[in-house]
């Protein structure tokens, strides 16, 4: 008996397609409806929106930018419960916003995008995804984030644990960590937030440590009845702790780029340490070494507490190699261990390494970023026409609230493609030229920052040693570069019938 062929999914042809809904995709949702266009389609690889704060639901997963600045500027929280929010308010407020702006409709969830190519004939993109289906819009939002693929490191034995082991980014809530013995590599943002946590529930706690971090006190505390009762009856009172968390991110930035300064913040940093680690020989372990900001600061008041629990090791020789009972330190210790939680953080060197994306003349990203990611204020890349990145290479905001350059960089689409209608241009490309001359003044301007030059090895730097994730100024400025686009940095094209293309901008002699 003959079967009958499944169906093929009738290809659908949005004017943009968004990868991602997280803050970056749902905000670039919103900020097209306000600018009246409303044929956009979002995929999500996953069941629900939230991107990384869907994702990491450790015990402890908070947010270190103060909560009235992490949120759109367009759709304010008036209800925050803390200064600093946790992570279920925090994607409670995402889900909100979809709510509010009637978003689902939008987007197809459990679609991962796979393969992405440029068609030159249409001046479209052919984007199908895991299942088989085809999208054709004229417009591509790359808006998947930077820290989203974990980064787990290959060390020796790994596979040899019998024990559990995972991510902290895929934390896995079926095991039980009371009377555990459980052992944490890594002592980053997100380790020093769930170790606090756990200790205490596990029988034994050994903390890995390769790298002492710069900490400081993290200004949290709950928001009184009265705030939040100001912020919905007189909306500028909001505004004005928004107004102050601002600077309070902004002004550290100075300092990240005239390492002089610092030395106010390692102080402060120090006093801290000496006053919560009385014993000598722990404080010493957690004293860095390199200049503060050359790695992320870990904003915390409960993780030097932790680690001085009797119940808590902390393992400065380094990691030589796993058993099946446990992780033997470089010094030949063997540290029994029922679970293994690696707080290694995320891969960043090339957050595009495994994406299928071929732009014009056949060119893959990878073939593009083999010297390491590069790009024009972090949304655009020369030989991909009519594509735009969030969060994309060298936009990261130093100590400013991320929300704050996503928004600079979603207006920033939102007036490209205003310029574009304007000019009826069916394509859209920065100038290769463009690109080089802004990323030769930008790495010029990062090489005498502390990010390349405080003395140690971050995941700003990629594989060349260059910092490919810090902007190299102030959130201000980067918001002035993004306020409106110079029609000459690009190359505007028009279909003008048939297969031949029309320039609509080109450059001038003086550029």
């Amino acid at each position: 008996m003959s079967s009958t062929p499944a169906k093929a999914e009738a290809i659908e042809t949005p004017d943009v397609l968004i990868v991602g809904t997280g803050f970056a995709g749902l905000g670039m949702a919103m900020k097209l409806l306000d600018a009246g266009h409303s044929d956009f389609v979002l995929l999500e690889k996953a069941d629900d929106v939230g991107g990384t704060w869907r994702d990491n639901t450790y015990p402890g997963c908070a947010c270190d930018v103060a909560s009235v600045m992490y949120s759109y500027s367009f759709a304010p929280n008036r209800s925050w419960s803390r200064m600093y929010a946790a992570q279920p308010e925090i994607l409670d407020y995402i889900k909100r916003v979809v709510k509010d702006r009637n978003l689902e409709q939008h987007i197809r969830f459990n679609t991962e995008a796979t393969s992405y190519v440029f068609d030159e004939d249409s001046d479209r993109w052919s984007v199908r995804t895991r299942s088989g289906q085809e999208y054709r819009p004229r417009i591509v939002v790359l808006a998947h984030g930077a820290l989203h693929q974990p980064n787990i490191p290959d060390l020796p034995g790994m596979g040899r644990f019998k024990g559990k082991m995972f991510h902290s980014a895929q934390w896995d809530h079926s095991v039980d960590l009371k009377g555990k013995r459980v052992a944490v590599i890594g002592t980053g943002s997100s380790a020093a937030q769930f170790i606090p946590e756990i200790a205490g529930t596990a029988a034994h706690l050994d903390v890995f440590q390769r790298t002492a971090h710069w900490v400081l006190p993290k200004a949290d505390r709950p928001l009184k009845d009265f705030e939040r009762k100001l912020f919905k009856a007189l909306p500028l009172v909001q505004q004005l702790y928004r107004l102050l968390a601002y600077w309070t991110h902004e002004v550290p930035v100075l300092a990240f780029l005239n390492p002089k300064l610092l030395r106010v913040l390692e102080l402060a940093s120090l006093r801290m340490l000496a006053k919560q680690v009385p014993d000598p020989e722990l404080r010493a372990k957690l004293t860095p070494d390199y200049k503060i900001g050359c790695k992320r600061i870990l904003l915390t008041n409960d993780y030097y507490p932790a680690l001085q629990r009797p119940d808590v090791d902390l393992i400065t020789s380094g990691v030589a190699e796993f058993t099946e009972t446990g992780v033997k330190s470089a010094d030949g210790k063997l540290h029994e261990a029922d679970v293994v939680i690696l707080g290694t953080g995320f891969s960043t060197d090339n957050r595009c390494a495994t994406e299928d994306i071929v732009g014009r003349d056949g060119i893959t990203i990878q073939e593009a970023w083999r010297d390491g990611m590069t790009a024009h204020l972090g949304t655009t890349v020369s030989g991909f026409p009519n594509m735009f990145m969030l969060m994309g290479p060298n936009s990261g905001g130093g100590a400013q609230s991320i929300l704050f350059v996503i928004e600079a960089q979603l207006h920033y689409v939102v007036e490209c493609l205003r310029m574009m209608r304007g000019r009826r241009a069916t394509r859209l490309e920065i100038r290769a030229d463009v690109q080089r001359e802004f990323n030769s003044r930008l790495h010029g301007r990062l090489a005498g920052s502390v990010w390349n030059a405080g003395g140690c090895d971050s995941w700003f730097l990629d594989h060349t040693g260059q910092n490919r994730q810090s902007w190299p100024g102030t959130g201000t400025s980067y918001w002035r570069a993004t306020r409106r686009p110079d029609p000459k940095a690009f190359t505007l094209t028009s279909r003008a019938g048939g297969r031949r293309l029309r320039v609509v901008s080109q450059p001038t002699d003086s550029q």
